[in-house]
């Protein structure tokens, strides 16, 4: 998708310098932005702070800032800006928690925190133990056993991951593939 006139008058505007260009610019994109910073969190099993969100959120936004605007100045409009500012926010945000993961400055990026960030509460997943096994009916390898160890035996995509030797951020995408299965299987009865 190429850059759009609304984005390209709103960079122009940024660039320039222009009042209230920047709060229009930050108006416009926090939206996208926090959603980054959540789900680049999610995919690494970190939980965050609403205060962390937006800490990482200033973090990302005085990139743009700096020297003068220079991430920015380096836009081609090969892509939409969205596309753009969510490379450059998934960048800041694995810096800084790559930065941060020793420390306990993001609310104890441990382990012993990790498994809270993807796995439902134990209440979830008992009231949702029969929807679980009729998925599991209409599934099978893979999918079944990331079902299996998510839902019913708790574990986080991280532990999914080191026991099924898969990407940690495939296992987010084959939930939701197992979940759509089971949809389409009750709309056709079956």
């Amino acid at each position: 998708m190429a850059l759009s006139e609304i984005d390209r008058t709103l960079l122009q505007r940024c660039v320039a310098r222009k009042p209230r260009a920047w709060e229009d610019f930050v108006e416009r994109f926090l939206g996208l932005v926090v959603h980054v910073i959540r789900h680049s969190a999610q995919c690494r099993s970190i939980r965050l702070s609403q205060s962390d969100v937006d800490d990482l959120a200033a973090e990302s936004f005085m990139a743009l800032i700096a020297d003068d605007f220079a991430v920015l100045r380096r836009f081609r409009g090969e892509s939409s800006l969205a596309t753009y500012l969510t490379v450059i926010t998934r960048r800041v945000v694995v810096r800084e928690l790559l930065k941060h993961k020793k420390s306990a400055s993001l609310h104890e990026l441990s382990e012993a925190t990790a498994p809270a960030a993807n796995a439902p509460s134990p209440e979830e997943r008992i009231s949702n133990r029969d929807e679980v096994e009729r998925l599991l009916r209409h599934l099978h390898g893979a999918e079944a056993d990331v079902v299996r160890l998510y839902h019913l035996e708790g574990k986080t995509y991280r532990e999914i991951s080191d026991r099924m030797g898969m990407p940690e951020n495939s296992i987010g995408p084959t939930l939701s593939r197992a979940r759509q299965k089971i949809r389409e299987a009750g709309s056709n009865g079956g």
